[in-house]
């Protein structure tokens, strides 16, 4: 009786380590210029799971990246330029709601981070849709001195943040200003390639660029959050 009690509670202890949850959630956006995978950040969780809950509905696939910028960023996720026509202006679509700005210091506009779009609204109030994901470039001290001057009304930058920007690069007068979500882990070329390719004067690619957007799995998440250690 004993063995098999103590066999029993091995069995359950086995079992509630598999079935434990990931810490995080990832997502993969799959283009005809290739595919990333994303981490969505737990910090920002209204953001999350608004991104979960239209990933799941298939909100997001045929969508368009829509506004594109070398060296600064890619937009998508306006729910009108699935049926757009060439030439169309995009970037007013909505889902008829905004989410909370959840805006952290640790969260900055990096190279590769996911972040909300939104309106010139005063609580910066994110588009309940709408994204896009920063290519930015690198800077140079001077550069970001220049930059807190002219355009971050005199808002420092922390060390680390500023050592991403000269090494990795990204985009800083955006950040405390729209909120950042999530992460690039994996698959970075997609968005140097969209970012490079020709645009009309709106900055709408001349040649459509759709998007399916995808949850991972469980056991995916749980080998990536293993992988990298998060």
């Amino acid at each position: 009786m004993k063995k098999f009690a103590a066999a029993f509670i091995l069995l359950l202890i086995t079992f509630s380590v598999f079935a434990k949850a990931p810490k995080n959630q990832y997502v993969r956006i799959r283009t005809s210029y290739g595919e990333c995978i994303i981490r969505l950040y737990n910090e920002t969780p209204k953001h999350r799971d608004n991104f979960i809950k239209l990933t799941k509905q298939g909100f997001y696939n045929g969508t368009l990246f829509h506004r594109v910028i070398q060296d600064f960023m890619i937009q998508g996720g306006d729910p009108d330029s699935k049926k757009a026509k060439p030439g169309q202006a995009l970037g007013e679509g909505d889902v008829g709601y905004t989410v909370d700005a959840e805006i952290r210091d640790s969260l900055f506009h990096k190279k590769g981070v996911l972040a909300a779009a939104r309106d010139d609204n005063p609580k910066k109030a994110s588009s309940g849709c709408q994204f896009y994901l920063v290519e930015g470039k690198r800077f140079t001290d001077e550069q970001l001195d220049k930059l807190i001057e002219t355009r971050m009304k005199g808002r420092k930058i922390p060390p680390a943040q500023r050592e991403w920007y000269k090494s990795v690069g990204g985009v800083p007068h955006l950040d405390q200003n729209y909120t950042v979500y999530g992460e690039i882990v994996s698959g970075i070329e997609m968005v140097d390639r969209i970012a490079a390719v020709k645009k009309d004067d709106k900055n709408r690619p001349l040649q459509d660029v759709p998007m399916t957007v995808s949850l991972l799995k469980k056991k995916e998440c749980k080998r990536l959050d293993n992988l990298l250690s998060f």
